[in-house]
C-alpha cells in the first residue's frame, strides 16, 4: 500500500530530491511551496517515478497560509499523513540566539528570529 507523502519547501533543491525518493508507485507525494512554475516540472519528475503529485501553494513564513494548506492537504489525503519532511524554513544567524524553543514561539519568530510587526 502507498504512502501519503507531504514535503514542504520541495519546488527546488533538498526537498525537490527528497519529493523525488518518494516518487515510488503507489505513493502520493504533496509539495509546497511559493514557485507555482517550479511545480510542473517537480511533480513531473514526481510522476515520471510512478507517484501521484499534488503541489499546494504555501509561504511558510505565512501563518495563515500554512494553516490553510494543511486543511488542503488533509482533505486532499483524507486526513492520512505517513511521512512528512518539513524542508521550507528561512534560517538567519540571529535565529540562533534567541533564546528559548522554537515550539514556544510564533511561527513568525522562528522563521525571521523577531517578532513580526
Amino acid at each position: 500500500m502507498g504512502k501519503a507523502v507531504v514535503v514542504t519547501g520541495a519546488t527546488r533543491g533538498l526537498g525537490r530530491g527528497i519529493a523525488r525518493g518518494f516518487g515510488q508507485p503507489e505513493n502520493t507525494v504533496v509539495i509546497t511551496g511559493r514557485d507555482e512554475i517550479a511545480w510542473a516540472d517537480a511533480c513531473s519528475e514526481i510522476e515520471q517515478r510512478g507517484a501521484k503529485a499534488i503541489p499546494i501553494r504555501c509561504d511558510h513564513s505565512d501563518d495563515a497560509q500554512v494553516e490553510q494548506a494543511f486543511a488542503a492537504i488533509s482533505e486532499k489525503l483524507d486526513g492520512k499523513i505517513d511521512v512528512l519532511i518539513n524542508n521550507a524554513t528561512a534560517v538567519y544567524p540571529q535565529d540562533l540566539m534567541v533564546p528559548g524553543g522554537f515550539w514556544e514561539r510564533p511561527l513568525r519568530l522562528c522563521m525571521t528570529g523577531r517578532e513580526a510587526s
